[in-house]
């Protein structure tokens, strides 16, 4: 059962919370009435997840996601607390006050490189996270390695097998702040999934993930094996 945050600060009006690559692929009414066409959902393979659910093929990022801008240095302070996360093979995608809510934050991930064994599309990564500077010291708040987890446990919708490699996708809103897609990828192949959304919830103060018409926010588990057990 997909346990889900009553008080998550859902669309105002019932307006569909989807990427934008997402409603540009399916189109905005497919996605606002869960009416995603046959077609695509027979190209799903399968994946083990926390929470079932019957999506599309995966989207090609965004024009936007594709070209990496150039931007603002990044300060020595945060690539060296990115560093000590994730190791000198680190990139800080983005920083500053991601989350809207007045703390300064970073995004940082280990990318894989591109190559001739490696040309899927987008930002793939191995491992990302955000952390946030709270009185003078970085903080993690929210972590992707093998499953995608905050202070609170695995975020809902995290597969339950190890993933070695996500499509990272990101936007950015003026009002809600910082929003992350992540694809499990399987190999060097697509996995033909959709995006599992995160984003900072006001209410309860920390990164979660969404359900899948991106509008309500879903509640942690405590471990990868109690996921398991309920599911049985």
């Amino acid at each position: 059962m997909v346990k889900i945050s009553l008080d998550d600060g859902s669309c105002a009006n019932r307006t569909v919370c989807a990427p934008s690559f997402l409603k540009r692929i399916v189109g905005a009414g497919a996605v606002r009435t869960g009416k995603i066409p046959l077609c695509l959902c027979l190209s799903f393979l399968p994946i083990t997840t926390l929470v079932g659910g019957c999506g599309t093929e995966a989207p090609k990022p965004s024009a936007q996601a594709e070209v990496k801008l150039a931007g603002p240095a990044v300060p020595d302070e945060i690539q060296s607390a990115a560093e000590s996360l994730l190791g000198r093979e680190t990139q800080v995608l983005l920083f500053g006050d991601l989350a809207k809510n007045g703390k300064q934050q970073f995004l940082a991930a280990n990318v894989v490189p591109k190559t001739p064994t490696n040309n899927l599309p987008g930002t793939i990564v191995t491992r990302a996270v955000v952390v946030e500077n709270s009185d003078g010291k970085w903080s993690e708040v929210l972590r992707c390695d093998e499953h995608l987890k905050n202070e609170k446990g695995y975020l809902g919708l995290t597969p339950l097998s190890e993933v070695t490699g996500w499509r990272l996708q990101y936007e950015q809103s003026d009002d809600k702040g910082l929003q992350l897609y992540f694809t499990p990828l399987k190999g060097v192949t697509d996995s033909h999934v959709l995006p599992i959304g995160v984003r900072w919830n006001p209410k309860t103060q920390r990164y979660q993930s969404l359900d899948r018409a991106y509008e309500h926010f879903l509640l942690e588990s405590p471990s990868i094996d109690t996921a398991r057990s309920r599911l049985r």
